[in-house]
């Protein structure tokens, strides 16, 4: 659950409004979130209100910890009315930050900080100095208009501490800001929809859902004074939402692990099409069309009344995440038309990639409990590859010491007539402990008259033919190199 800045006393920052959020009745209200296995979540703004009564402006003027301009605190405004903005770059803004965080987590044991107006947001344009910082010999093209340097954020004269001007540092703020919100919340606690005016109509909902459930962030997402655009409102909207967050919720497992990816090295969760395919220039300029990880491609459908979409399909077998039977297959890249009825997004996974998925669940606490399944997707080789990272969903850092965590390598090879599918693990006596198992395996894309696979689990003490479990074996389509494809399924395998 999220809250915006209603929450808020006045829209300042570490206080809860006394009528419409009072403290016990959000105190009762968060238990029930965590009696339920869910979490809290509040959004939290960096611009502090200059008002001589107000405790977080009191300390932040103690500790002289505010950017300034021409040797005083800079007046901005946003929200509250006029702000000064803390300056991360500080030595004592980590202290300060926490510190009111602290106090505020001790009257509501929220789960999460949402960040905002980090830019920094300022909803004046000040004046410029007379100054190149404040006078480039350029302008900003923002939102396609040439602006001023200064347009809607603090002057590029302020300064922080050292003297370091915003010019500098102006692309450092979120960073910081989020360094030290993350380091206080490690001391404490162990966009969709988002239309920022206007009103929402039953197609557009249905379609930002369809989309918006692919995000690495995704929640349904409100604001006053427009029409209510709740997901259960609709009957088509609530039954696409029913759709496509079951998909996000199997998928969870594969999300999670590309967040792992990106904390180790930095890679984005969600990418576009030439990171896989930086050879293929016709990716290039697509903008409507995204990868979540390295093969699971999303083409949502942006236009109003549209029942097919275009769509560039990079070269391979891509097969349907909704239904494994329905594929499409390029030698090279191919401009096509798909059909896109109401109910029916397009999310494809491509060949050589292995997915870990887990069961549709209501909560994610819940999902995390149910049995693991491996989509395997073979190239025209018999070949693919893929991992799942797996801790507490808990710990702050992924991967670190303890060994609290367990990473599978999972890949499958060709052998004679058959494949074999096989694991390399690091940590496994976690993912025993927590007694997570494999229960299917899927493989996608084995040409016709293959021979159903071996599984085999390196250190994770198992050694088993197809025939353990209940076995099918369905021809489903064309493969790009020509011949029929199947789609063999072993359930029942219950792998640790």
């Amino acid at each position: 659950m999220w809250t915006d800045i209603d929450y808020m006393d006045a829209n300042k920052d570490f206080t809860l409004d006394p009528i419409n959020f009072p403290v016990e009745k959000m105190k009762e209200f968060v238990s029930g979130l965590h009696e339920n296995g869910q979490k809290y979540v509040l959004i939290l703004d960096p611009g502090i209100s200059v008002n001589e009564t107000y405790e977080t402006y009191i300390r932040g003027m103690q500790a002289d910890i505010f950017i300034k301009r021409e040797g005083v605190p800079y007046l901005g405004v946003v929200w509250p009315g006029p702000v000064y903005f803390p300056d991360f770059l500080h030595p004592s803004s980590e202290s300060y930050w926490g510190g009111e965080i602290k106090r505020f987590h001790d009257v509501l044991p929220f789960d999460g900080l949402w960040i905002d107006m980090n830019e920094l947001s300022n909803f004046n344009d000040p004046p410029p100095l007379p100054s190149t910082l404040d006078n480039p010999p350029y302008k900003m093209n923002n939102a396609g208009v040439h602006r001023p340097i200064n347009n809607k954020t603090i002057p590029a004269t302020s300064l922080h501490f050292g003297n370091i001007s915003e010019y500098n540092a102006h692309n450092l703020y979120g960073l910081l800001e989020a360094r030290a919100t993350n380091k206080a919340l490690v001391n404490v606690t162990a966009d969709i929809m988002r239309v920022s005016s206007g009103d929402t109509t039953e197609e557009l909902c249905n379609r930002w859902i369809q989309l918006g459930a692919f995000y690495p962030f995704a929640r349904d997402h409100s604001v006053k004074n427009s029409i209510r655009r709740e997901l259960y409102l609709w009957d088509s909207v609530a039954t696409s939402a029913r759709k496509v967050l079951g998909l996000r919720y199997r998928l969870l497992p594969y999300l999670y692990t590309l967040m792992y990816e990106a904390y180790r090295k930095g890679i984005p969760i969600a990418r576009p099409l030439f990171f896989s395919f930086p050879e293929d220039k016709m990716t290039y300029h697509i903008n409507s069309q995204f990868l979540i990880g390295k093969g699971v491609m999303v083409t949502p459908i942006l236009q109003s009344g549209a029942n097919t979409v275009d769509a560039y399909i990079p070269s391979g077998n891509w097969f349907d995440l909704f239904n494994y039977s329905n594929s499409v297959s390029t030698a090279s890249g191919l401009n096509v038309m798909l059909n896109a009825p109401p109910y029916h997004p397009h999310v494809h996974v491509r060949e050589g990639n292995i997915l870990a998925m887990q069961g549709e669940a209501l909560t994610t606490k819940v999902a995390r409990r149910t049995p693991f399944e491996l989509l395997v997707v073979v190239d025209e080789n018999g070949n693919s590859s893929g991992q799942v990272f797996l801790d507490d969903g808990e710990v702050v850092e992924m991967g670190g010491e303890g060994n609290k965590w367990t990473l599978v390598k999972f890949y499958c090879e060709k052998t004679g007539n058959g494949v074999v599918v096989k694991s390399e693990v690091v940590n496994g006596e976690f993912a025993l402990i927590e007694k997570w198992v494999i229960d299917k395996v899927t493989i996608l894309g084995l040409r016709k008259g293959t021979r159903m696979m071996k599984l085999r689990g390196h250190e994770l003490y198992n050694e088993v033919e197809a025939k353990s479990g209940q076995r099918t074996m369905t021809i489903a389509g064309k493969l790009s190199g020509g011949g029929e494809f199947v789609i063999a399924e072993v359930s029942d395998c219950h792998f640790f």
